[in-house]
């Protein structure tokens, strides 16, 4: 079953319309996600609103909203007063325009989402929008508000449905003239160039991310097994050693084109598990019941006690 819709209204484009559902098309749900105890008894730990002058604590009841205007003093807005705010997009994305795809800066993409139709009566008009975008290279971009903030929203046909996606504002996106500009223009000699080109294609490939491994998480799961089976993993004092000073960048890249020649071609495999994820010991919700720790004893079965139970 499709989790509940992160937010339903209609899609407009011009005298068209139909009622749609925006889903979350990625979720962070599988990390491993700790909580913060007592050391001392073991107990999950809450945090408590402290008033910052009187230092007493505040009841949920009495928590609102205040926008600093000046050191300490605060315009107080109430929830109710954001709410009554209206603004067409909190019901509706109405398509503005259409956008060559490729015009779209990449740092300004944010948060994608499937769109679906939620009734039979407007899968038409759905389809309507969907096809007439397809094949054209464009994008359309509306504008919706989730989360109490008005969001501009690029939409473009996905399989059956579409994926939309929301665009970060101008004044959000930092200017890269901030970090490159102090690079300094270096001119390539052309053999060097060769050379790293010649490694780039060596090492080509297709983008498959059922391929990439989150070795970190890896590493958690496998601390969290190792700790509930009893053992205590050292702590390590180790540091990453520093990349070693390249002398020369030449001859850098001809021992790595040396190293490409020499190693042996890899079979390739499959989709990688991550190794451990369905193993774990603790009681995760919605995995599999937890195995037999390797501390457990097990009742060993000799010759003599299968001869005896063959006999009975």
């Amino acid at each position: 079953m499709a989790p509940r819709a992160y937010w339903k209204g209609y899609l407009k484009l011009s005298l068209v319309s139909c009622p749609i559902a925006l889903n979350p098309a990625t979720s962070s749900s599988e990390r491993i996600s700790f909580r913060q105890i007592n050391k001392k008894t073991g107990n999950r730990l809450r945090q408590q609103l402290v008033d910052d002058v009187t230092r007493e604590p505040v009841d949920a009841a009495d928590k609102g909203k205040g926008y600093e205007i000046d050191k300490g003093i605060y315009i107080d807005v109430d929830d109710d007063e954001i709410e009554a705010l209206q603004i067409e997009s909190k019901h509706a994305i109405d398509i503005d325009s259409f956008v060559p795809a490729a015009q779209i800066d990449k740092r300004f993409y944010d948060s994608p989402y499937y769109i679906v139709p939620t009734d039979t009566v407007g899968q038409e008009a759905f389809a309507v929008i969907r096809d007439a975008m397809k094949g054209k290279g464009v994008v359309a971009l509306g504008r919706i508000v989730l989360s109490k903030r008005e969001r501009v929203i690029a939409l473009e046909p996905f399989g059956k449905g579409l994926m939309g996606t929301t665009l970060r504002y101008g004044y959000e996106v930092r200017k890269a003239g901030e970090y490159f500009d102090d690079i300094e223009e270096i001119k390539v000699p052309g053999e060097m160039l060769k050379l790293a080109e010649h490694i780039l294609e060596t090492k080509k490939g297709d983008f498959e991310p059922e391929k990439f491994e989150d070795r970190y998480e890896a590493a958690l799961v496998e601390l969290l097994r190792q700790k509930q089976a009893g053992f205590k993993p050292p702590k390590s004092k180790e540091h990453l050693a520093a990349p070693h000073n390249v002398i020369s960048l030449m001859d850098a890249l001809r021992r790595s084109i040396g190293s490409e020649k020499r190693a042996p071609a890899q079979p390739k495999k499959g989709r990688k598990r991550v190794a451990g994820q369905t193993e774990m010991l603790l009681p995760i919700e919605g995995k599999q019941a937890p195995r037999k720790t390797a501390g457990e004893p097990r009742r060993a079965t000799t010759k003599r006690s299968q001869g005896r139970r063959k006999a009975g």
